[in-house]
Parts: structure tokens; C-alpha cells; sequence
């Protein structure tokens, strides 16, 4: 069972509403990292928060990991290690494109994925250690413009989560 361990939050999703949101379809290219692929394409567009779906594909490499409840009980989750699933096909992911707390483009991904021995795993996949296989793959893609998804801490699970922000209006 998931208990967090700061103050409770009656809270429970935190959202934003954007109107001016762009809807595009993103080809990840062959060869490049999943966190490439995305964050890219994207800046070239000035898209730094998204929401995207994958839509399927092959990675020649693929690692992931998982997230069980934090054993000390200091934080929400712990994270795995890395686990080596090769070369694997993902059957559907969501990623998340925001700002980490250093200021940087941060990706967050969770997947479905089958790996070349057939067997089926799930779990938050590391975008820098992900390479798109031969076939380009497709990704559909609502970036913001009115917020912004920016890494900040949480005290309720004590962990630092992409979370929305309004952006200030000049």
C-alpha cells in the first residue's frame, strides 16, 4: 500500500486549463534518444510543457524502472534500478515535457513495452537510454502555452513531481 508520508492534501489533482493549447503530431526519427526526440522537435516549435501519447514502436535499446513503495517510508515511492529490457517494443506510452527544478527540459515517460523475449513490463522509462529503432514513430502531442509543467517538490509524497504553474502575464 502507497502511504504518504507528509501533510495531506485535500487536493488530490492539481490542473490547468489552456485554450490556446497546439495539437501536433510528432515523428520520433530513428537513431535518437526518446529525450531527444522529443525535446527537439519540440523547442524548435517554443513547446516546453506537453502532453504526448506514443503510439507504438520499436527501440533498439530500452530501459526502464519501476517505482514500489519507498521501504524507509521517507517518500512515497523509491525508485528501481535500471533494468535492462534491450531491444523492445513499446505498445503505448505517455510522456510528460516540462522543466526541472535546475531549469531544464525534463521528460517523464511511462510505457507498456514488450521485450524481444516476448515478455510484457510497464514502468517509468528512462528517455535518455531510450533509442528509436529503424521505423520513425508517431506521437501526438498538446503542448501549453498558457502553464507551465515545471519539477517541484511535494510535500504530501515527498518527492519532487512535474506539477502545473500559470504563467505570469507580462
Amino acid at each position: 500500500m502507497l502511504r504518504h508520508p507528509g501533510r495531506f492534501n485535500p487536493v488530490r489533482i492539481h490542473s490547468q486549463h489552456d485554450v490556446t493549447a497546439r495539437h501536433i503530431r510528432l515523428s520520433l526519427e530513428p537513431g535518437q534518444t526518446l529525450f531527444d526526440a522529443i525535446v527537439a522537435p519540440l523547442a524548435a516549435r517554443g513547446i516546453t510543457s506537453a502532453s504526448t501519447t506514443i503510439l507504438g514502436g520499436l527501440f533498439n535499446t530500452l530501459s526502464y524502472c519501476v517505482a514500489p513503495p519507498d521501504p524507509t517510508g521517507k517518500a512515497v515511492i523509491a525508485y528501481s534500478q535500471p533494468i535492462d529490457a534491450g531491444q523492445s517494443y513499446m505498445i503505448f506510452g505517455n510522456a510528460t515535457l516540462g522543466v526541472s527544478a535546475q531549469g531544464k527540459p525534463l521528460v517523464h515517460c511511462h510505457a507498456t513495452i514488450r521485450t524481444a523475449q516476448g515478455l510484457y513490463r510497464g514502468g517509468h522509462i528512462l528517455p535518455e537510454a531510450a533509442i528509436v529503432g529503424p521505423q520513425p514513430i508517431s506521437v501526438l502531442v498538446t503542448g501549453f502555452s498558457g502553464f507551465s509543467l515545471r519539477q517541484s517538490f511535494d510535500p504530501e509524497t515527498n518527492i519532487p513531481l512535474l506539477q502545473p504553474f500559470r504563467d505570469s502575464q507580462p
